[in-house]
């Protein structure tokens, strides 16, 4: 059986505190953001759906306009309006998306979260961030009893998670497409659904609706 890896960093919660200090250079260039733009969120940004979901998509990092400005994952940015569309296309997701916090829109036995909670700069979390942050992204699997798929959009999603979850990457390579298990859990790794990877063609939205096809269909 696979276990959770954990360390002392492990937090009781599965999210951040709103002045979270865990990591210096995403504080300070939060407070920065709060000075430039009071009225946005401007905060680590919390997991979306329930803890009894089968299904936890892993992006990399809240979006400087997107989640950083509204609050909830993949809300704001292009990300958001393939991923979006398309949970609401293979059933994991009902409503409306209007890219807005409360737009109404329900995760439908899934839950979006991020390998890192805070936004980077340049959308560029360095290495350090990445595995201080890990703590929440472990307690956060650690909170879904029910959990048996996740989509991990990008290659530091993808080996984030693969850390959480205490294998080896050797054993769980990166490959858009491909699936891994983890125990009773299955990984599905896809290219992350950024603007600039659908603008230079290396994620189509075939591609990208080919992964959630697979989901359902393993889920049922």
């Amino acid at each position: 059986m696979t276990t959770i890896s954990t360390t002392s960093l492990v937090p009781a919660s599965a999210e951040p505190d709103r002045n979270c200090p865990l990591c210096p250079r995403l504080a300070e260039f939060r407070a920065e953001a709060r000075a430039k733009q009071p009225g946005w969120f401007n905060s680590p940004v919390a997991s979306f759906g329930g803890a009894d979901a089968r299904l936890l998509v892993v992006g990399l990092a809240p979006g400087l306009q997107g989640a950083n400005r509204t609050g909830r994952p993949f809300t704001g940015d292009y990300a958001g309006d393939l991923l979006y569309a398309t949970l609401l296309e293979f059933g994991f997701a009902e409503g409306v998306y209007e890219a807005r916090p409360d737009d109404g829109l329900r995760l439908i036995d899934c839950r979006i979260s991020n390998a890192v909670r805070c936004v980077p700069p340049q959308n560029k979390p360095l290495p350090i961030e990445i595995n201080t942050c890990r703590t929440f992204l472990a307690a956060t699997i650690a909170t879904m009893p029910r959990l048996r798929a996740i989509v991990l959009l990008g290659r530091i999603a993808h080996e984030s998670t693969v850390k959480a979850l205490g294998l080896r990457y050797a054993a769980a390579p990166f490959t858009h497409g491909a699936v891994h298990k983890a125990g009773n859990i299955r990984l599905y790794d896809s290219y992350h659904c950024s603007r600039y990877n659908t603008n230079t063609g290396v994620l189509t939205p075939k591609m990208f609706h080919d992964v959630f096809a697979r989901v359902r269909a393993d889920l049922g």
